[in-house]
């Protein structure tokens, strides 16, 4: 998943987890992507699992310039972003309850997952545009037109609106691994008070 954007940017079903597959797997997103052209710093953060860890796996990331990040042992929030598409994926509708009968069941449903998710699936965290239209920078324009759709709508009925305040339709233009939760903060700052 590119972290800016929420996009899925390769995925794959197998019957077992090994370095081989994540080695391909990493091909693959770098091949789709273009990510060997890529001018910024590309860093790949995964779990502590052996297959992200492999020798094989870690040749081809610094072949690609790519920097390998990890999750600290047993902190399970260290990827909150992977943690809500699992948890998206888990609750969608379409997932069998009782699983999959076989592996190529498992990559249609996958692949009809992502492409959904990609291109349909309005994402809370970028302001309800799809993770396909902030890859390609479309969320300006459409946060732009919402924005002003929803100004015209509290001009002709102002009392519609609380406080007199509409959505905040600002593209977002940052995001961090590990973002802090302005709630959270808040609340430590009226304690400390």
């Amino acid at each position: 998943m590119d972290l800016y954007s929420r996009k899925i940017i390769a995925h794959e079903a197998w019957g077992e987890e090994n370095a081989e597959h994540s080695k391909e797997l990493l091909r693959r997103a770098a091949l789709s992507e273009s990510i060997a052209m890529s001018s910024s710093p590309l860093v790949l953060h995964g779990d502590n699992g052996s297959p992200l860890k492999a020798g094989t796996v870690l040749a081809t990331m610094q072949q690609l310039g790519i920097t390998a990040s990890h999750s600290r042992p047993r902190v399970s929030n260290d990827n909150p972003h992977a943690e809500a598409l699992f948890r998206t994926a888990k609750y969608h509708p379409t997932l069998p309850s009782n699983g999959f009968a076989c592996l190529k069941k498992a990559r249609e449903w996958a692949l009809k997952f992502v492409e959904w998710y990609n291109n349909e699936h309005q994402h809370s965290a970028l302001n309800y545009v799809t993770p396909e239209q902030k890859h390609k920078n479309e969320d300006v324009e459409i946060l732009t037109n919402r924005r002003e759709l929803y100004e015209e709508a509290k001009r002709k009925n102002p009392k519609r609106w609380i406080k007199g305040k509409t959505r905040n339709w600002t593209p977002v233009t940052n995001t961090s691994l590990n973002p802090l939760n302005e709630r959270e903060i808040e609340k430590l700052h009226k304690k400390a008070a």
